[in-house]
């Protein structure tokens, strides 16, 4: 039999189709039954007049579960009175793929921790569906651009020799009687792209961060969006791309899902003008120190309270929910950031956030071999396990830059969502590695 999708419905009235899906909801009266089929698709009616003691489809609704796998075959007919598309399926046959025990272990009131349990229930929901329906074309609309611009996409190792990023906690694993780490970063393998010639890198990969973190937005293991671009002039060639990226997403979620997320979320999608704002850390600082944010005057880099009134004062003063944050100190940033001539105090970096929370890290390199050496040693670090990395900037490395921005997050803000955990299809954190 050919399966018709609950979506295709309204192209077939009158005519008699089969619906693959799931028992939503049973409605059994005394004299009709209505039970509600639901497909990644949408939710269609089946309505059945029953018939007594031989009528087989009746005994079929009478003993089927919520949540049962079942084919349904009947015609489609217009009813005016169901509020499901005005049409409804009236049975011909009813066949029981898979029968779901009779007390579901989560509901719609269950926490996100026992849903995390039993996530392939969870993401039945059309809700938690359309989450990843968003997720696919966050991902092409990023793709589209790349290509657009001239971008090659690489797929960069996941095991690694040496730890990616200094500061940071990695996942050790054993490898062949030796040890291994888990790529905390593409970052130097981007870079190395670059040195072989690769103009623009594009990448979107897993990636893993062993930092005892129980906050809504982190996670031991999640997917990045990678870009490294050679020849840039400085950080504002980096910041350029990504709102040119982001603008395309955002236009591309609006226009395709915006009603559902409305529906679904209460959240609006807003596409965001060009160019973003921008405001160096300095200046960032200053400002919130004027409003009894940090008034010990000691920190040199935002916490999370400090992105949220930072993102405050922005929408308050320009009516847009981004902003980039520029000129990081030297000293909160990696070694292999490039400190401007005018000011080598501070790196040519920046994170961008949106709405109260920071979704990407991005900055111009140090190219020059020597520069990148002494920055290394100045932090403390034995360049002898980079010597790997380091090898590319010995012949030649171009002027450069790049970004990483979580594609969980980016999720979690643009849909609403309380958590990370929510935006990720089955997700990683410290006490949590099923299922």
């Amino acid at each position: 039999m050919t399966r018709t999708l609950v979506a295709e419905l309204p192209a077939h009235l009158e005519e008699t189709v089969t619906v693959y899906g799931w028992v939503n909801t049973l409605r059994l009266q005394r004299r009709i039954q209505f039970v509600l089929v639901r497909d990644h698709t949408g939710l269609v009616q089946v309505t059945h007049l029953r018939g007594g003691e031989d009528d087989v489809i009746e005994a079929a609704f009478e003993g089927v579960t919520v949540e049962s796998a079942v084919k349904i075959t009947g015609r489609v007919v217009a009813n005016p009175q169901v509020k499901l598309g005005g049409l409804e399926i009236v049975p011909t046959r009813v066949e029981v793929v898979s029968p779901a025990e009779p007390k579901l272990p989560i509901d719609e009131k269950t926490g996100i921790d026992q849903r995390l349990d039993w996530r392939f229930l969870d993401i039945r929901r059309p809700s938690q569906q359309l989450v990843f329906d968003v997720q696919t074309t966050v991902e092409r609309a990023m793709r589209e651009v790349a290509a657009e611009e001239g971008f090659t996409e690489l797929h960069t190792p996941k095991l690694m020799g040496t730890a990616s990023e200094s500061g940071a906690e990695v996942f050790e694993v054993g490898y062949f009687g030796r040890t291994a780490y888990l790529a905390q970063s593409p970052q130097f393998y981007k870079q190395m792209a670059i040195a072989g010639g690769i103009d623009r890198v594009f990448e979107i990969g897993p990636v893993f961060r062993a930092e005892p973190s129980f906050t809504s937005r982190h996670a031991t293991e999640f997917t990045g969006v990678d870009v490294e671009i050679a020849w840039v002039d400085g950080a504002e060639d980096v910041m350029a791309f990504e709102e040119r990226m982001l603008h395309r997403v955002l236009t591309a979620v609006a226009e395709r899902h915006g009603a559902a997320i409305a529906e679904h979320f209460g959240t609006r999608v807003v596409v965001p003008e060009l160019p973003f704002p921008r405001i160096t850390m300095a200046d960032a600082l200053a400002r919130l120190r004027a409003t009894g944010w940090d008034p010990e005057g000691v920190k040199e880099d935002l916490d999370p309270e400090g992105e949220r009134a930072l993102c405050g004062l922005i929408a308050e003063e320009t009516g847009h929910e981004f902003v980039f944050v520029t000129r990081f100190p030297a000293a909160v940033r990696p070694f292999y950031h490039l400190r401007p001539e005018d000011d080598p105090s501070v790196t040519e970096s920046f994170d961008l956030l949106w709405k109260g929370v920071e979704i990407t890290t991005g900055a111009q390199r140090e190219h020059r071999y020597d520069r990148l050496v002494a920055q290394a040693r100045e932090k403390g670090m034995d360049t002898g396990p980079l010597s790997g990395y380091l090898d590319c900037f010995r012949y030649g490395t171009p002027p450069h830059g790049g970004l990483g921005l979580g594609l969980g997050r980016l999720l979690m803000l643009a849909l609403g969502l309380p958590s990370i955990r929510e935006a990720t299809f089955l997700f990683r954190g410290p006490h949590r590695l099923e299922p």
